[in-house]
């Protein structure tokens, strides 16, 4: 099933909002929430500001519905992956594309500026992320328990947690510099690093065998 197309959102909308919502989001990821100001977005959708206003109050209610939206589009997103009954690695591999793809690879630093600039907003979106990736990343480790590919003797809940912190740190410009270390490259890098370490010998060559069907 093809999923990985960008999600936009729902039809229930208005169709002014919906563009509103759609373009913001798109120049929130692309340029940072603080970079892009109420102006660009008018000039951008060729409307004035009083009709974004008639929307939204003020540009943190924007913020809020923008990330929240493509918070709850990405969850839906993977939801459906996990009902496809994929083998776990190849699960978790969907999962990093997907997620990828809708955060438009992250170009600018639009966490950074989230947490800086809205922090109430990145707080309640950070809890919702753990939540949900809590949830995916337990039912992936459980499968691949059972399905002998990932170690029987694991701590799921030690697993998932580790998982999380160390995915969020990918994110984090002060840690990995996007000059010296690419999104992209580096989230492969980390998610074959934790695979390798929670995998059994029959894991580590359906591992091998994802790692090569990506690189085709």
């Amino acid at each position: 099933m093809k999923l990985f197309l960008y999600l936009k959102f729902p039809s229930y909308f208005s169709p002014v909002k919906a563009k509103i919502l759609d373009t913001a989001t798109e120049h929130f990821l692309n340029l940072g929430f603080k970079s892009v100001t109420m102006d660009d977005l008018a000039e951008q959708l060729g409307i004035s500001k009083k009709t974004i206003y008639s929307h939204f109050n003020n540009k943190t209610e924007l913020v809020r519905e923008c990330t929240l939206g493509l918070f709850h589009k990405i969850a839906n997103g993977i939801d459906c992956i996990c009902k496809e009954d994929k083998n776990p690695i190849e699960e978790l591999y969907e999962i990093k594309r997907f997620a990828l793809l809708n955060l438009k690879n992250e170009k600018s630093s639009p966490q950074y500026q989230l947490k800086k600039y809205y922090p109430q907003i990145y707080g309640t979106l950070h809890k919702k992320q753990f939540e949900l990736f809590k949830d995916c990343v337990r039912i992936n480790i459980l499968k691949g328990m059972e399905q002998g590919i990932y170690r029987e003797n694991l701590d799921v809940d030690f697993v998932t947690r580790i998982y999380f912190a160390g995915m969020t740190s990918l994110k984090d410009e002060s840690i990995f510099p996007r000059q010296q270390f690419a999104i992209l490259p580096l989230m492969d890098d980390y998610l074959e690093y934790h695979l390798r370490g929670i995998t059994t010998s029959e894991g580590r060559n359906t591992l091998k065998t994802v790692i090569n069907s990506n690189q085709d």
